[in-house]
């Protein structure tokens, strides 16, 4: 007789069986209940709940490049489960093991009350006699994603994805299967749509994450990969339905491979996963939840302070004294709390392939760089300075002091890219080096804020002290986030951002413990907007910095569509502001001050997009945020003949809702209109390449 286990927990409804022969099938994850009449007896066998290839082992079925039908993920039975509640909320464990290799899993469910997301990962002990050469492992493997609805897959499925890229972040896009090549031509195919990203930029080509809508059911299954570095995840076909299989770094897709020796375990990588009654904004909402929640307690993200830094369209990585005190003046004259002095402080000339030691340039800062520092302090702002340092130049002096064992190794060879090498933080020596630069900094300097660059890519890992190539960079960024976690818990006040060339490494493994992110690089403040405006789908609006840096020859409208870009997220003000007109500072410090008025609200908030997600190809770009009865609308004209624009907000469709623009105060020739009935609020900008600001307010 078969047995029924069934987890019901925060609006979301997880169902198991376990047949007479101890198989476990994983029939439903979803914010429905299970309808198991949908599921064929003949289907059942495709349900399963861990996918696990160790070498040596066969393969089931015709399987392509897909992670399906593998042993002994075929042969693994059932080996109990808890079912308890932690401080976070209830945890669901189901045990797996193979009795022909004593190798035993537990898949883990942790639930966090009052969101419908949970964290699943899966970890393996090898209780045999022989080693257990691991390929594979997934981390959450779901079937049946489109059982709910009678339309087919390819009329009722759509995929959001994240398409990545420096000073391209965040271009979301939605496709149906057949848009991706995957059509419903049989039960069972071997072409998957899927996302991997191999190497230490965690989102050098796509966020790790995904949603997936089933329109005709009204509902949507997300989810995130909360990994620093090599990630993969498929959808596929098997038993006449679609699966998803997600998992850290593979050995086919990521040069990842494992030898657990007897005795030993192995924990997969985290993700989150989640289900709403829904599509697209109700997914991000739970993930924005879910996010706030796992994230490490921190004053940074109720404050909001705002961040002067002295690099895009500025300084461009060359200050000295000279240069940086007028600056310092102006970012304190218009409301900037901190300064944060970028790249090239620490070397008189170029720069590039010599950085390592992370000591003051004498040439730059004739006085000493605590003169700088000091001088910022003393205007009421915070200092801060810009590092990279998980890297070393190829010509770092620092290296004298260092041989192999500090640095990526591949064929016996330093891993070198763009003119330097990776850094190993699995080597106590690379740990003690990093720690004294920041207690440097911290201690003898009075630094608050650091800004945390990472310029390169180290590839598909280190040889050293590893099974693969892909081990090594798994063991990497997992001892560079406990290097993190020992940081923040020693400076709990310092604010380290998180910068890999603008986005590149956007991700809930890096966002889980720093409070700010860099979402780009992007050097035109109009191409920004779609970025700005992209950026709460990828992570909390409080940890999204965007660059405001009005142009020394601008016009009015040019600061205006800079500081919008900004308000609703994080401001990361830069720009020549000592040379700005007065008029032109003046629109700088008028929304500044408004931020600082609204900025209480961004940590609690929710975003929505009235006009869909935004491409950089759209004549207007919008989102918003709302906390309670409060409703924030950035709306920016980019291109195109028309003028007016109609959003559609049906939240608040039928309220009493008056329109203001909020930023700026003097906005000649914009007009703003609230249509209750039809849930719209309709707005006129005079010309393109401008942007405003509006508030919703029950009237």
């Amino acid at each position: 007789m078969s047995k029924r286990i069934d987890v019901n927990e925060n609006g979301l409804f997880l169902n198991f069986e376990i047949t007479a022969s101890n198989d476990v099938l994983f029939l439903h994850f979803g914010a429905q209940p299970l309808d198991a009449s949908v599921i064929q007896d003949k289907q059942k066998p495709g349900f399963r709940l861990m996918e696990l290839q160790l070498t040596g082992e066969d393969r089931a079925e015709y399987h392509g490049r897909t992670h399906r039908a593998t042993y002994p993920g075929l042969r693994m039975v059932y080996d109990g489960h808890e079912d308890t509640r932690n401080s976070l909320g209830r945890k669901f464990e189901l045990g797996l093991r193979d009795e022909e290799t004593g190798l035993k899993a537990i898949q883990h469910f942790q639930f966090y009350d009052g969101v419908q997301t949970v964290r699943s990962w899966s970890v393996l002990r090898n209780e045999g006699v022989q080693a257990a050469e691991v390929e594979y492992v997934s981390s959450f493997a779901l079937t049946g994603l489109d059982k709910e609805g009678t339309q087919d897959r390819d009329d009722k499925m759509r995929l959001y994805l994240a398409h990545n890229g420096w000073q391209s972040e965040l271009q979301w896009r939605s496709y149906t299967l057949p848009e991706l090549g995957m059509s419903h031509l049989i039960d069972r195919g071997s072409k998957r749509v899927s996302c991997s990203n191999t190497g230490s930029w965690s989102a050098a080509e796509h966020i790790p994450m995904a949603v997936l809508q089933n329109e005709e059911a009204g509902t949507s299954l997300f989810w995130q990969i909360e990994h620093n570095g090599s990630w993969h995840w498929e959808i596929i076909e098997q038993s006449d339905w679609l699966t998803v299989l997600i998992s850290g770094p593979t050995e086919h897709d990521n040069h990842w491979w494992l030898k657990l020796a007897p005795g030993a375990e192995f924990v997969s990588v985290p993700l989150a996963i989640g289900s709403v009654e829904g599509g697209f904004e109700e997914s991000i909402a739970q993930l924005t939840a879910y996010r706030r929640l796992i994230r490490r307690p921190n004053e940074d993200n109720q404050l909001l302070r705002v961040i002067f830094n002295d690099y895009m369209n500025c300084l461009w990585g060359d200050p000295t004294t000279a240069k940086l005190l007028p600056l310092i003046d102006a970012a304190a004259e218009v409301g900037c709390e901190y300064f944060c002095i970028d790249a090239g402080w620490y070397a008189p000339g170029e720069w590039w392939d010599g950085v390592g030691e992370w000591l003051p340039s004498e040439e730059r800062f004739p006085e000493g760089i605590k003169y700088v520092l000091d001088y910022i302090r003393g205007k009421g702002l915070i200092p801060g300075l810009w590092l990279e340092l998980e890297v070393m130049g190829i010509n770092s002096p620092k290296l004298a002091e260092t041989d192999d064992s500090w640095f990526f190794m591949r064929h016996g060879k330093r891993v070198k890219d763009r003119s330097r090498y990776q850094l190993d933080y699995r080597n106590p020596k690379v740990i003690g080096h990093a720690n004294e630069v920041i207690r440097r900094l911290v201690e003898d300097y009075g630094v608050g804020y650091i800004k945390m660059d990472y310029n390169i890519n180290a590839g598909i890992g280190t040889e050293t002290a590893a099974d693969s190539y892909g081990e090594g960079l798994l063991q990497h960024n997992r001892a560079y986030l406990s290097w993190l976690d020992h940081i923040f818990a020693k400076y709990p006040d310092l604010v380290i951002e998180n910068c890999s060339s603008g986005g590149m490494r956007m991700d809930y493994a890096m966002l889980s413990r720093h409070s700010i992110q860099s979402t780009s690089d992007q050097e035109d403040y109009v191409k920004y907007a779609a970025i700005a405006a992209s950026s709460p789908a990828a992570l909390t609006p409080e940890q999204s910095a965007i660059w405001s840096y009005p142009l020394r020859e601008g016009d009015d409208e040019e600061v205006i569509f800079n500081m919008v870009n900004a308000l609703l997220l994080r401001v990361h003000q830069s720009g020549h502001l000592a040379e700005l007109s007065p008029r032109r500072k003046e629109l700088v410090k008028e929304a500044l001050d408004y931020y600082k008025k609204i900025r209480g609200d961004i940590p609690e908030a929710l975003p929505f997009w009235p006009l869909g997600l935004p491409t950089q190809q759209a004549d207007f770009v919008s989102f918003g945020l709302y906390h309670d009865d409060r409703i924030y609308v950035a709306v920016w004209r980019i291109a195109g003949e028309d003028a007016s624009v109609k959003l559609p907000l049906p939240r608040w469709q039928g309220q009493p809702l008056e329109a203001v623009c909020a930023y700026p105060k003097e906005a000649k020739g914009t007009e703003c209109q609230w249509l209750a009935a039809e849930g719209v609020l309709e707005v006129t900008l005079p010309v393109v390449k401008t942007a405003r600001l509006f508030e919703l307010r029950l009237s």
